[in-house]
Parts: structure tokens; sequence; C-alpha cells
């Protein structure tokens, strides 16, 4: 079944395996306030477990919004877990606050022993927009300051943790600044901020929740993107229908070419996630969204699928 919730909506996910069971963060907020737009401003991390992607066992949530003054004291949003080398676990999640309105996004993290109980690292940001790349929020071509639902891994070979960013580039035509943000550390705390990994104008206004991951032999990014935010070619191509995206690219991640990515059709999901099994198989979950112009909030079932060096993400039959 999915993971769905009689009292709550669930949005933005994202997974870790500990031994055969698998860990899901997700966004979820009171159905309770009526209005399924209301729950950007009122979310807590919920957290469940599985041994299959099927049946999940719901668990207390994981974090909540910090009191004032903290870099989440409004929100705490999407984000990524990953385990350090000396076994602790780091998730990190992305944060607004009421000191800036909720405008101005960032990125910090919790640590935990046992993907149970969670500390926040600090009251401050551990990760922040760096105006000689990015738009900031004083750019009147936005809403907001767009720099969130970091992914966080390592690359073969390399001793760094690259973290991938939603952000938007400084410069360009404003329908089409969604870049991937980039940035890379030693030990997990500190972090050098880096220029995008792909370039502005390839159609995207933003491109949200990024993964990196290797299926089946194939460098694959995944993010998703609302029908808003598409420019107007791909908008004609695919029409008023939000979609996660997939493109290949190489294993190093230079100069991620979006103007290639496609979406994925064969079930529509919004924030999509590969979680790969244990015993190998790769599978696609992510939240339902619309259907017939109602908000669902809930998690597939999981999709299995597979990876095309032309087609990126595509169902495994």
């Amino acid at each position: 079944m999915t993971i769905r919730l009689p009292d709550r909506w669930i949005w933005d996910s994202w997974y870790i395996w500990d031994g055969d069971v698998c860990h899901a963060f997700y966004l979820c907020a009171s159905k309770g306030l009526g209005d399924p737009n209301r729950r950007h401003r009122n979310t807590n991390v919920g957290h469940a477990i599985s041994r299959d992607l099927i049946n999940w066992e719901i668990l207390p949530d994981a974090l909540s919004p910090s009191e004032s003054p903290a870099f989440d004291s409004w929100t705490t949003w999407t984000g990524s877990c990953v385990q350090a080398d000396d076994g602790k676990w780091w998730m990190y999640y992305t944060g607004t606050s009421r000191e800036t309105d909720g405008l101005v996004q960032t990125i910090g993290a919790a640590v935990s022993d046992d993907l149970l109980t969670w500390s926040k690292v600090d009251s401050n940001p551990i990760v922040v927009a760096d105006p000689k790349f990015y738009e900031k929020v004083d750019d009147p071509n936005w809403h907001d300051e767009a720099w969130r639902d970091p992914w966080v891994f390592r690359m073969d070979g390399d001793e760094n943790w690259h973290m991938l960013i939603t952000a938007r580039a400084n410069h360009g035509d404003p329908i089409e600044r969604g870049v991937i943000g980039h940035a890379i550390s030693k030990d997990m705390r500190i972090w050098d901020v880096l220029e995008p990994l792909s370039e502005p104008g390839q159609g995207f206004g933003q491109l949200e929740v990024f993964q990196y991951a290797e299926v089946d032999g194939v460098p694959i990014v995944l993010f998703c993107c609302g029908w808003r935010e598409l420019n107007a070619q791909r908008l004609s191509d695919f029409g008023k229908r939000d979609a996660t995206y997939s493109v290949a690219c190489e294993k190093n991640l230079k100069s991620v070419d979006f103007t290639k990515a496609k979406p994925f059709e064969a079930q529509l999901v919004y924030a999509g996630r590969l979680v790969q099994k244990p015993s190998g198989e790769w599978y696609l979950l992510g939240f339902i969204n619309e259907v017939e112009g109602r908000f669902v909030g809930e998690i597939c079932d999981p999709i299995p699928v597979t990876a095309d060096p032309e087609l990126g993400i595509v169902p495994r039959v």
C-alpha cells in the first residue's frame, strides 16, 4: 500500500536503508488546516519504515520547526539522509525563518545515532546561496530565494561530499534561470558553495528535489518541475502537468544538460525518488499530487524502473 495518513497530507520524501530496513522521511501537515495549500507553511518531517517498500510502519516525527530565532523557525522542508564514516547519520534539510518572512531558503542539518532521535546541528544555516553565482531574495524576478532540497552523496573515488541544491542563476531569462546548485565538504559540516553544474536557459524556472543515482549502470539526475515553471516551448509540448523528470549525465556531473530532460509519464508523481532495494532492483516513489483538481497527498506504490542513456528513467518490464 502507499504511505497514506488519515489525518495528514504527505508530499516530498527521501529514503535511506539501514540494513534491510528502509527509512522514509517525508513532509507532512495536518488536514485540519482545511486548505492543502496551507501545508507548505505548517510542516513536520514525518518518518516511516518498511522492508519491502509496500508495507510501512509509521513512527514518531523526525523534525519540527525551531523556536525563533533560527534558520528553520517557520518550516522544515525537503532534504536527504546519509551515513558518515563514523556511523552517525546526517539529515540535511531546508529551512525558512519567520525572521525573513519565509522568503529566504537556507540549508541546515540534524544528526542521529539510530535514525529515530535527531539533534539539530545549529540554529544557523550551514549552507547559504552565494550571490556570486545564485539569485538572491532582492532580485525582483522571482518570489523567493530558491536554495533548498539538498541531496548529499559521495562520488566514486572522491573523498568530498557533494550537495545538489534547487537554485536559480543570477542571470538570464527569469523563466529559465533554474540550475543545479552545488556545494562540497570534507567534514559534512563546513561547505564550500561552487558554481552551478548546469547553465540557465534550459527550459525550467526551477528544478526541484534533485537526486543523483547510477541506475543499472546509467548515471541519472532526477528532479521535478511544476508546469507553471516551464518555459513556453516545454509548456506547449507537455501541457499543464506537474511531473518528475530525469536526464542521463556524466558520472562527474559536469555540465548537466537539462534540455535533454524527459518527464516520467508512465505514472505522474511529483518529487519522485529513486530507491534501490538491497537485492538490486530500482523503484520510483513520489507523491500523488492533484487528481481531478483535488490534492491527494500520499506516497505512491513503488514503480519498477530502469534507465536508458537517451530516455532517462523508464518503466522496468
